[in-house]
């Protein structure tokens, strides 16, 4: 008996009770969509696994036994809790949810949109809680497939898997400076540009766009420093004769928060997409959208 409970599952529930409505195999089968002997043979499971013909076949259809009739509510009952499990994702609401989220973005994502996002989310879901993961194109597939993060916003994604994605906007460049400390006048030149130290962020800390750009005209630039965070230039620019070019989100941010200038890149270093990603199994369109919406106002400002 363990042993064909273990192998059972719900669908089996669903065709006791549709036969139980039914009182007939072939009935059955129509309103199932199911061949006549796939009903046979799930009737012929389900009487192995309650040890009783359940239902007999007489003149009048199929006639349930006294323990099939016994079956019947907690059966009923049964289904009824699997479906109100299933509709709750649907019925998703923000005012009285109590639901965590971990969302995947870089940390120049974080820095020009995260503040507005936990924001929103706090004045209509005060009792949802968010958490911003690190994440980029190299490593956004594996964190969701460990289930580290719900969504993901993500510059020029290489998608190879099944998630979800829709492109949100696209985002530029632009220089972050101390015009001041650093002797020049503005608009920055390209001489001055690449006469001035440069702080460099990137994912691996050696190079970045500005490299292969400025490979391509035969040219380079001194790179003072490299970092890995966005958010740990502004020490390294104020007071300094040193620049820094990152995404212009990032920078409009970062100038109102540190007093720095922001200014044009004197190469046209061009633009890039922006996506949201997400899985269709753990989708909660409403936060999706707030995110969507987020980012619109961000970049649309550019």
């Amino acid at each position: 008996m363990s042993d064909i409970m273990s192998r059972l599952d719900f669908n089996l529930a669903t065709i006791f009770l549709v036969l139980w409505e039914e009182r007939s195999v072939s009935k059955a089968a129509r309103r199932l969509s199911l061949s006549q002997s796939a009903v046979s043979a799930s009737l012929a499971r389900l009487r192995d696994a309650a040890n009783d013909a359940l239902f007999v076949r007489t003149r009048t259809g199929m006639q349930p036994t006294p323990r099939a009739v016994s079956m019947v509510e907690p059966l009923q009952n049964g289904t009824a809790l699997i479906k109100t499990a299933f509709s709750s994702i649907s019925a998703f609401d923000p005012a009285t949810s109590r639901q965590h989220f971990s969302i995947g973005m870089s940390d120049d994502f974080q820095i020009a949109v995260g503040p507005l996002l936990a924001h929103t989310v706090a004045q209509a879901a005060p009792h949802v809680s968010l958490t911003f993961r690190q994440a980029n194109k190299h490593k956004v597939e594996s964190l969701f497939e460990a289930g580290e993060i719900d969504f993901a916003v993500i510059a020029q994604p290489a998608l190879r898997s099944g998630l979800q994605h829709h492109q949100i906007g696209q985002s530029g460049y632009a220089c972050l400076l101390d015009p001041k400390a650093c002797g020049i006048d503005l608009p920055l030149s390209l001489q001055d540009y690449l006469t001035l130290p440069h702080v460099l962020v990137s994912f691996s800390g050696r190079e970045g766009i500005v490299d292969h750009v400025l490979k391509q005209h035969g040219l380079t630039r001194q790179v003072r420093s490299a970092l890995t965070h966005f958010s740990a230039l502004p020490p390294f620019l104020v007071g300094t004769r040193a620049v820094a070019t990152l995404p212009a989100h990032a920078a409009q941010c970062l100038a109102t928060l540190s007093g720095l200038t922001l200014c044009p890149t004197p190469l046209d270093l061009g633009s890039y997409t922006v996506s949201l990603l997400w899985q269709k199994a753990t989708d909660n369109p409403w936060l999706r959208q707030v995110i969507y919406d987020s980012f619109q106002k961000i970049l649309i400002q550019q």
